[in-house]
């Protein structure tokens, strides 16, 4: 078994060489982590900034864990001087010295100053293992340990808030100022707050975009949402949410106003095809209005939809609409002519439905003297235009027709009765020809 101490095992010459070799190369890799991370330009900004909420919570917090950070290196450079000291008394080290070594580099040998871990625990609660005693016993790797905890935390911070200042600020300039432009062109056509909604929604996305750069410059940790499960320092990204919010509102203004400069340019133009849908539809209602008197006198028992005037509300819309163009009231004239636009169409559309409907009686006598005239043709094209019973049948159909007022009810029955004559008789094989009593008999 061989010699102990408190430490445990005393270290041979190798092993002491050995650890030094590794507690070296960890204490340059600690050296320059902690002076990246003096020199991050996150953590300067963070300094230099006037910082509110959540940021400057956690902020005090890892100014705290970093001067703490220095001091346990401080303490450990000195503890790995004082072994690299011991070594090198002699080539041979001596069992004194190798058991002195082995407390050094194995055992609870590093002091740090409690006045140190008291200050960092007042400004930073939250920081675990710091304590209020007079001092404190670390081995190295439990230095290291902690010094490893503390500046990843403290990273995490720094870095998540620099990468909230690179993302986010900028894009809202860059958002401002295309705000700015959009606001200029609104202007310019008459979309101003009070007056249009459009104009209203840029007034609240600049109220808006003001507040967030603010908020974000001052608390940029309240916009930064983790990375759930990560351990890599600023695992995470920026939020978002208010900015795209607001930027797709900006777009919808902007199509807005578009559509108000579509209308500044060819306003003249759908004006004129508004004043001639409704004259057609005007002349199409006077139209029907003629027609139904014509029907009501040239059709007996028929039912005659009455035919309604045309709305003038219509013609004083149109009015209106005139009046804005004639005053570049673009962001007005736009509403309304898109609203008239669709009732002048619906109106043409009840006016021809309204026509049709008032002449549907007379559609109904044309087709009736049409098919009787058509029947005629085809009788005569077989010789039997000379048979003096088809003859009484045609004369009889076509008085009803053409007398005013006809009943469609009798006039129907009486083209039908015509054609089932016809029908008979050039079914019947017989030679044209004039027939006697007896051949009318079954008729």
């Amino acid at each position: 078994m061989g010699v102990t101490d408190p430490a445990g095992p005393v270290m041979d010459r190798d092993e002491v060489d050995r650890a030094l070799a590794r507690l070296g190369a960890e204490h340059e890799a600690i050296e320059t982590s902690l002076l990246a991370l003096q020199d991050h330009a996150g953590r300067r900004l963070l300094e230099g900034a006037q910082l509110t909420g959540v940021t400057k919570e956690r902020w005090t917090a890892a100014e705290a864990s970093i001067t703490l950070l220095w001091a346990y290196f401080d303490a450990y450079t000195d503890a790995l001087r004082s072994a690299r000291e011991i070594r090198a008394r002699r080539r041979w080290s001596s069992r004194d010295d190798l058991v002195e070594l082995t407390e050094l580099l194995r055992g609870d040998s590093v002091t740090v100053a409690g006045s140190t871990t008291a200050t960092a625990t007042a400004n930073a609660p939250t920081l675990q293992g710091a304590s209020s005693k007079l001092s404190e016993q670390f081995s190295l790797a439990t230095l290291v340990d902690r010094m490893n905890e503390l500046y990843a935390t403290s990273l995490d911070m720094v870095v998540a808030a620099d990468a909230v200042w690179s993302a986010l600020p900028a894009r809202i300039d860059l958002l401002a100022a295309e705000l700015q432009r959009t606001r200029k062109l609104a202007h310019s056509v008459g979309v101003r707050p009070g007056e249009h909604p459009s104009g209203d929604d840029l007034e609240r996305i600049t109220r808006t975009l003001t507040n967030l750069r603010a908020q974000v410059v001052s608390d940029p940790l309240a916009y930064w949402i983790p990375t759930q499960g990560s351990s890599a320092p600023g695992g995470g990204r920026p939020d978002t949410t208010v900015y795209d919010r607001e930027a797709r509102a900006l777009e919808d203004v902007r199509r807005e106003i578009d559509a108000v400069l579509t209308v500044r340019q060819d306003a003249e133009q759908r004006l004129v095809k508004l004043r001639d849908v409704l004259s057609r539809a005007d002349r199409t209602l006077a139209e029907a209005r003629t027609a139904r008197g014509e029907v009501l006198a040239k059709i007996a028992a028929t039912e005659v939809p009455v035919v309604s005037g045309p709305p003038t509300a219509l013609q004083e819309q149109l009015a209106t609409a005139a009046e804005y163009r004639r005053h570049a009231q673009w962001h007005r004239l736009s509403p309304l002519l898109e609203s008239l636009e669709q009732k002048a169409d619906d109106e043409l559309l009840r006016a021809r439905e309204s026509l049709t409907a008032v002449t549907a009686p007379l559609a109904v006598r044309a087709e009736l003297r049409g098919r009787l005239d058509a029947y005629k043709a085809k009788v005569a094209r077989h010789g039997f235009a000379e048979d003096p019973f088809l003859i009484e049948r045609y004369d009889a159909a076509r008085r009803m027709l053409w007398s005013a007022p006809c009943d469609l009810r009798v006039a129907e029955q009486a083209v039908l009765r015509y054609q089932q004559a016809a029908a008979d008789l050039l079914g019947s094989g017989r030679v044209p020809g004039p027939r006697g009593p007896e051949d009318r008999g079954g008729s």
